[in-house]
């Protein structure tokens, strides 16, 4: 495998992580309602993790070629993205919380399970790993193929950790000088993630 594809699948795995999305909507909220977004980044990598995972394991190409179990798959993980969008919009985050309001490690693992739900069961994701990391592989250069696939997905998850980081975090240093605009950054991030799961149910059953 040689360098220059994980430099090309690099450069472009930045630009997609760069394009705001669910993920973007989910690391916000997360900001926004807890002193830390460590718990949140960590769940969305564990769920870009598990897709590199079935893609190297050949399982994203038998559901792809399945249309009802792609089916649904779209309708769960859309139905979970309007579910947690719908809750940003029934409660919306205040203030951020200060450095002596951390949560427990229950509210911390309920935070990462979200975010690997967010990010595992995004259809869009599991068919842009599919057709994506296949792409930048050679099954002459020597490496299995599944190995290359794994390098190539390490690649993405580190993308994904340095820019959700700096989203999350961004974005509650920011709110916390502007404490009145918390709770319309966080229904237009619950609205995100609510648009986004209609948009793929949409997508998936208009005829």
């Amino acid at each position: 495998m040689a360098v220059q594809a994980i430099v090309s699948f690099w450069g472009l795995s930045l630009l997609l992580v760069l394009t705001p999305g669910a993920d973007w909507a989910y690391v916000i909220g997360a900001g926004l309602a807890q002193r830390t977004v460590l718990p949140a980044v960590a769940g969305l990598l564990a769920g870009h993790l598990a897709l590199t995972g079935a893609v190297a394991a050949g399982i994203a190409a038998l559901v792809a070629s399945s249309p009802a179990t792609l089916t649904a798959l779209t309708a769960v993980g859309a139905a979970y993205l309007i579910w947690l969008g719908s809750i940003g919009l029934a409660r919306p985050a205040g203030a951020a919380p200060g450095p002596g309001a951390g949560p427990g490690s229950g509210a911390w693992l309920r935070q990462a399970v979200k975010g690997a739900g967010t990010s595992g069961l995004n259809p869009k994701a599991l068919l842009l790993f599919l057709t994506l990391l296949p792409r930048f592989t050679d099954p002459t250069g020597g490496w299995p193929v599944g190995g290359q696939i794994l390098v190539l997905g390490a690649v993405h998850v580190a993308c994904c950790g340095v820019v959700y980081l700096a989203v999350g975090t961004g974005a509650r240093r920011l709110l916390s000088a502007h404490p009145g605009w918390t709770r319309t950054v966080s229904r237009i991030s619950g609205a995100a993630m609510v648009a986004i799961g209609a948009g793929l149910l949409l997508g998936q059953f208009a005829f």
